[in-house]
């Protein structure tokens, strides 16, 4: 209060009154009037849902008119928590309960009338089976839990570790299993409590072990099938070649196929990861294409039977020499700059390629041709006959 103001509590009343001021000399005579207004009392017309756990924990929302400033919204006599209001519509988070109950709002115009809401009591969840179960220590990989009451599911431990959830039925599970050793019991917990246990043993995934590669060397552009030959290889999740993945197209327990990766011409390690572990490496090696630079002699007879040599590059590990698609035979391999063939039989102009693990050489570069020559045909001659020269016989007889 001061000598210009004064903050006072009206008292209750209704209509337009007159405000008034009494101090030491007397009250005030100005006309100052004061406005009584009704508030009106809430109505709740509806509840969206009617019903919920007994936990509580749902969102409700209620309709209704007058709704503006609640204060209180209570099922039964716990109160719910406000999360929005308008003057049309309430939501709030219920409280728990047990049976039907009286929902009401309280507003500064008073409280509502009554719209039920049914608490209702969840089943507790049951577990029937699990598939698999057993599986790796290090976890990772995908089990069914099949049972009933499994909806809304909050928590699948694997003892005392969480799993991740995956997707969830009224009547299915899946979920990914964390880590763990020995034998442990697997529970679901939903908004109706904790499940029965059943039984998850972690089995200790033996390393994997490799013992051959076939084949041991291939072309640096990859793409070629290399099968992995080993021990403890199933559910392999990586290959690789050096630094690089191999794509796995069959896995069993003792053999694995890859699809080569690219690599440069080098020795790599191949290795397999499984859940048990990385197994020991064995060598692969990466060829370059090899290419025919020149032939000598770049000529010889339809027949072949000739010895051809090749000059060119990576002609180390051949395995064939073709001319025009006839295999030659014979292959000797002096370096791996130069080998020597003999010829097949063929005709015409054809070009020479080498094959080798790192694949096959192209006439892109140097001077692959062979000519096949056909052998010499004599079909006249001219003059087709000679006259026979004449004997001139001399007698010589002594003189007298």
């Amino acid at each position: 209060m001061s000598n210009t103001q004064i903050t006072a509590k009206t008292p209750a009343g209704t209509g337009t009154v007159n405000v008034t001021v009494t101090g030491p000399t007397g009250t005030s005579t100005q006309s100052v009037p004061f406005a009584y207004t009704t508030v009106a009392t809430p109505v709740l017309t509806s509840l969206s849902p009617t019903s919920g756990p007994a936990a509580g924990g749902n969102t409700v929302t209620i309709n209704g008119t007058s709704l503006t400033g609640a204060t209180s919204v209570k099922f039964g006599l716990n109160s719910a928590t406000i999360l929005t209001n308008t003057t049309t519509q309430i939501t709030v988070t219920t409280p728990a309960g047990t049976g039907t109950t009286n929902v009401t709002v309280t507003t500064p115009g008073g409280t509502s009338n009554t719209l039920p809401y049914t608490y209702v009591t969840t089943p507790t969840p049951v577990l029937t089976s699990l598939s698999p179960t057993s599986g790796p220590t290090s976890g990772g990989n995908t089990v069914t839990i099949n049972g009933t009451n499994l909806t809304g599911a909050t928590q699948v431990l694997f003892g005392p570790n969480p799993a991740t959830i995956l997707t969830n039925t009224t009547t299915q599970i899946t979920v990914t299993t964390p880590a763990g050793t020995g034998t442990t019991n697997v529970t679901v917990t939903t908004p109706g409590g904790t499940s029965n246990t059943l039984p998850y043993t972690y089995v200790t995934t033996p390393v994997p072990m490799i013992s051959s590669l076939s084949p041991t060397a291939g072309p640096t552009s990859g793409g070629n099938t290399v099968t992995i030959n080993g021990t403890n290889l199933s559910e392999a999740t990586l290959v690789k070649f050096g630094l690089n993945s191999a794509a796995i197209l069959t896995n069993t327990a003792t053999q694995i196929t890859v699809t080569a990766p690219a690599g440069p011409p080098s020795s790599v390690n191949v290795t397999i990861t499984t859940p048990g572990g990385i197994s020991n490496p064995l060598p692969y090696f990466y060829i370059a294409a090899p290419t025919v630079a020149d032939l000598s002699p770049h000529l010889g007879p339809a027949t072949g039977t000739n010895t051809v040599t090749v000059f060119g590059s990576n002609l180390t590990l051949t395995s064939a020499v073709s001319f025009g698609g006839n295999p030659a035979t014979a292959i000797n391999v002096i370096s791996d700059s130069q080998l020597t063939v003999t010829a097949p039989a063929g005709s015409g102009t054809v070009v020479v390629t080498v094959t080798t693990p790192g694949g096959t050489s192209t006439a892109a570069t140097g001077n692959p041709y062979y000519t096949y020559l056909g052998a010499p045909v004599l079909t006249s001659l001219n003059p087709s006959m000679a006259r026979t020269p004449a004997v001139t016989r001399w007698c010589w007889a002594a003189p007298i």
